[in-house]
């Protein structure tokens, strides 16, 4: 409900009506400021309210453009996680949601640059029909002050043979303008779902045009193409008292109002706001470089079946808690390019694993490199570990969680790292039983997590605790030859797709029957419900929680997790 969520997450919450409020406070003064202030009265004679959409979009465009960085400054994140480890885990987590606010942000700025985009093409179109003008109308006059002097003009466009198309490619903020826009375009397409999880190469390389977007934006406002009436002129004649006589002047003026108005550039300010985040990141890729510097030794590679890679490593000073990820880099592959994976290893391990499934040309590269090395390891650079870690679910008496797909690397860490504290008696394990559900279409590519299921399996039947751990698997994809596969074998007591005692299941679970058999075999429990996977089934899985827990304080109780890996 939505009363829970704002008790989970009120820090989010906070951080994302402050986002929302700074930048309608933002908008909204500086369109007021640009649509009354006096200084651009004569700029408004031309432009009209195109002026104040423009500038007012700018402001926010500055502000956004100031905090894009800051949730990526990766390194920044985990001291500031490390200095809050006295507050509550709350607010731990929701330092996690730093990409969901870093996408956000994006989209501000694409929205913000088409605002921006379309009112200048506005301005650039009355500027032009101004320049044009015959009529002695204020626009027209004040479009011809050019020919009086250096100082003088308000109009950029000073000939009448321009086009949008030669302002956009030849003037300073035309130019820039393209460009970020260009860079914008292509920075958010390729950061689409698809492409991170298909094609990571594209949205690596791509992503990295935020240089040009920096560069590019800094010197956008550098001309100086927008003016307003200077001071000095303001004081002299004043649109109020003069405007009127602009448009009709006699040749032998005397009075106060004969200067023609002078005008000046709105300084550019973009630097101002992102100065300060662009030198924290600097700072964060120095420290990431350095970081990575230090050695990291392979002690173990293990080819396991559907090409996936599981190295086992190690690194001085390196230690890890369930549920995190870490960046790695192989320089005989490239240089340039970091991939983030789960770490499969528990805490109580001697080393820290990952695994990785051929998925793009960097995974492939990787793959053949450790295969075809028969002497020499190719070197390996880590950065992290990042990441809140996902102790929560030692928290409950009874678990259940819930990996589909892709999603069931973290278990890997969290199932081994439970089953230690469970064989060493730990105090902090409040776990007495746990429900683990795998959705997935087929098995192939997690042949490596049915091995390690089957040795768990074995380790708990050795010390007589069968009942720890009730798995089920279910296969959401499957073809005729494994269903005769089934039906040749039904008796055999262990699984024919998975070689595992408890039976795949084919077909999407029935959350309900789940849920009910859980609630029934622990009537008084509070069960934590924990998911790594997709939103839809976060969505049907919040709904079972809700159903299911009783409003009888003592009686069986639901609570849902989802980590975002």
């Amino acid at each position: 409900t939505m009363g829970n969520w704002l008790v989970n997450h009120w820090f989010s919450a906070a951080v994302l009506a402050a986002w929302l409020g700074i930048n309608i406070f933002l908008f909204t003064y500086y369109f007021l400021f640009f649509d009354r202030d006096e200084r651009y009265f004569y700029t408004r004679a031309i432009l009209g309210s195109a002026l104040a959409w423009a500038r007012a979009s700018a402001k926010c465009l500055n502000f956004n453009s100031m905090l894009i960085l800051l949730p990526v400054c990766r390194n920044l994140l985990s001291f500031l996680r490390g200095t809050c480890s006295c507050c509550r885990r709350t607010l731990r987590k929701q330092l996690d949601h730093n990409l969901t606010f870093h996408k956000l942000v994006a989209y501000a700025l694409a929205l913000l640059t088409a605002v921006h985009t379309i009112a200048h093409l506005f301005n650039l179109e009355r500027y032009n029909h101004s320049q044009q003008a015959t009529d002695g109308s204020l626009p027209a006059v004040l479009s011809k002050l050019h020919l009086k002097g250096s100082n003088k003009w308000l109009n950029p466009i000073h000939s009448n043979q321009t086009t949008v198309e030669y302002v956009a490619f030849t003037t300073i903020p035309g130019l820039t303008g393209v460009i970020i826009t260009l860079a914008l375009i292509l920075m958010v397409t390729s950061s689409t779902e698809f492409i991170r999880r298909n094609y990571f190469e594209v949205f690596w390389y791509t992503h990295h045009l935020f240089l040009i977007y920096f560069v590019g934006l800094v010197i956008h406002g550098i001309a100086g193409l927008v003016r307003g009436q200077t001071e000095e002129s303001m004081e002299e004649v004043h649109p109020h008292r003069c405007a009127h006589y602009l448009t009709h002047k006699d040749e032998d003026c005397s009075h106060d109002c004969c200067k023609d108005p002078e005008f000046g550039s709105i300084p550019a300010e973009s630097w101002k706001w992102v100065l300060a985040p662009v030198l924290l990141y600097i700072f964060e890729r120095i420290l990431r470089v350095w970081r990575a510097q230090q050695k990291v030794v392979v002690t173990k590679v293990v080819m396991h079946p559907a090409r996936v890679l599981e190295l086992q490593m190690q690194k001085k000073g390196f230690s890890m808690e369930v549920g995190q990820y870490i960046f790695v880099n192989c320089p005989a592959i490239s240089l340039l390019e970091w991939h983030p994976f789960t770490l499969t290893s528990a805490p109580e391990e001697d080393f820290f694993s990952i695994h990785i499934r051929a998925a793009g040309d960097w995974t492939e590269s990787l793959i053949d490199t450790f295969q075809q090395q028969k002497t020499e390891m190719p070197r390996i650079e880590v950065d992290g570990p990042f990441g809140t870690a996902s102790e929560d679910v030692f928290q409950y008496e009874v678990a259940m969680l819930v990996g589909a797909g892709i999603g069931v690397t973290p278990f890997a860490s969290i199932l081994k790292s439970i089953w230690y504290k469970f064989q060493q008696a730990d105090q902090t394990l409040k776990t007495k039983k746990i429900y683990f559900y795998w959705v997935c279409r087929d098995t192939g590519a997690f042949a490596w997590f049915n091995d390690l299921l089957a040795s768990l399996e074995q380790k708990m039947a050795e010390s007589g605790k069968v009942d720890f751990l009730t798995y089920r698997l279910f296969l959401t994809g499957w073809d005729t030859s494994i269903a005769n596969n089934v039906a040749l074998r039904f008796d055999t007591t262990t699984d024919t797709v998975t070689g595992l005692r408890h039976k795949t299941i084919f077909g999407r679970p029935m959350w309900n029957t789940e849920f009910a058999a859980v609630a029934a075999a622990h009537p008084r429990s509070v069960v934590g419900v924990f998911l790594c996977g997709p939103g839809a089934l976060a969505k049907s899985l919040q709904k079972s929680c809700h159903q299911h827990s009783s409003l009888d304080p003592r009686k069986v109780k639901f609570y849902f997790n989802k980590e975002n890996f």
